[in-house]
């Protein structure tokens, strides 16, 4: 933890919102209830010799946006209809994380109509040339505030229509405008301000803003066989305002899910000629129904709006992949039990994928004597 009164990264940029950092420690701390459940661990591995339980809490700050500077920029195009409906074009891709559903949630809140009014076009770069990646979590920032500039301009060319007839509805205003020869057409464009870095003197601002998190995860290994179980996590995560919680919530599960098996299961294996033998279901094992922690709670933290996002939020999508790390400290502090009883002291390496061999060999020889 920092303890400056304006923290900096270690390349020298403060970090801004570290109140909201501290925040979300504190209430991980608390909606985990952290403390006792050390206690119980530690009492727990103190009544039981080949069956450990292990307990970590780590913090997260997550830059967001890609760098260099120029793919800080997104365009979009909201074409307007007679029959009020509305299209957009955006260069987002839509990979599952919901992007098109938040797209249609900024539209219908600047235009002030309902969201089945909406459709999103597939990706064309036709219409939408030179995106930029869909990547850093920063997409619906970039996207959303080109949508929203475009809607903007749509509703201050259809302000005279409205004044004109304000008990019409939207398609009205839509085919007065037609037929007044007003551009029902329009391309909207958005660019992150302040983000400038200079490597010579490492000053600037490389990223807009940072998402902060922290979790807590409990596991519970067989010193036996290497085996591991999670018994549970808690997130509480940082994102602004959320523009959708059911989506935001599902991403943070997913990034948790598939950190969990880059750090614990994904292992990599080649022959002596290097072919990959891990090259399927049957011998590369990812993440199943089974590995999701038996008890998972999330919470977004309240009261934190970002003024650099669209409509106050943040992104989300990678930061929580990083906060999987606490089952790999859990699973190290379960280990260090199993090494105490053996009679072993001191730093031991466990490498990731923290796969059942590795867990099985860290916990050191086994006295059988005893069974």
């Amino acid at each position: 933890m920092h303890k400056e009164d304006i923290p900096t990264t270690y390349y020298g940029v403060p970090i801004e919102g570290f109140d909201v950092f501290r925040r979300c420690w504190k209430e991980c701390l608390d909606k985990s209830d952290y403390n006792n459940r050390r206690n119980q661990v530690n009492s727990f591995n103190s009544k039981n010799k080949w069956t450990k339980r292990g307990i970590a809490i780590v913090p997260l700050k997550f830059n967001v946006g890609n760098y260099p500077t120029f793919m800080h920029q997104a365009g979009a195009m909201v074409n307007l209809y007679l029959d009020g409906s509305v299209l957009i074009h955006h260069g987002g891709v839509e990979v599952g994380q919901g992007i098109h559903t938040k797209m249609i949630q900024i539209a219908s809140r600047v235009l002030g109509i309902p969201v089945d009014k909406i459709h999103v076009a597939e990706n064309s770069t036709y219409v939408i040339p030179h995106a930029t990646d869909t990547a850093g979590s920063h997409s619906t920032d970039m996207w959303g505030m080109a949508v929203k500039n475009a809607c903007d301009t749509l509703v201050d060319r259809l302000a005279p229509f409205k004044s004109d007839k304000p008990d019409g509805n939207f398609a009205d205003w839509v085919s007065a405008a037609y037929f007044s020869r007003v551009n029902l057409s329009v391309i909207g464009y958005h660019q992150t301000p302040d983000i400038t870095w200079d490597w010579a003197t490492k000053t600037g601002r490389p990223y807009p803003y940072s998402t902060f998190g922290a979790a807590c995860s409990e596991v519970q290994i067989d010193c036996l066989t290497g085996n591991h179980e999670l018994l549970r996590t808690d997130i509480v995560m940082d994102v602004g305002k959320s523009l959708n919680p059911a989506l935001d919530i599902g991403q943070i599960e997913g990034g948790f899910m598939m950190g969990y098996g880059y750090f614990m299961l994904e292992e990599l294996l080649w022959d002596k000629d290097g072919t990959l033998i891990t090259n399927g279901p049957h011998n590369y094992k990812i993440p199943c129904v089974r590995d999701i922690p038996a008890e998972f709670n999330i919470t977004l933290l309240r009261n934190c709006p970002n003024v650099r996002g669209v409509y106050s939020s943040k992104g989300i999508g990678e930061p929580p992949f990083l906060l999987a790390t606490s089952v790999h400290f859990a699973v190290q502090d379960a280990i260090q039990s199993a090494r105490s009883d053996a009679g072993k002291s001191g730093v031991f390496s466990l490498e990731t994928p923290a796969t059942a061999d590795r867990i099985r060999k860290a916990c050191g020889e086994l006295n059988f004597t005893k069974l």
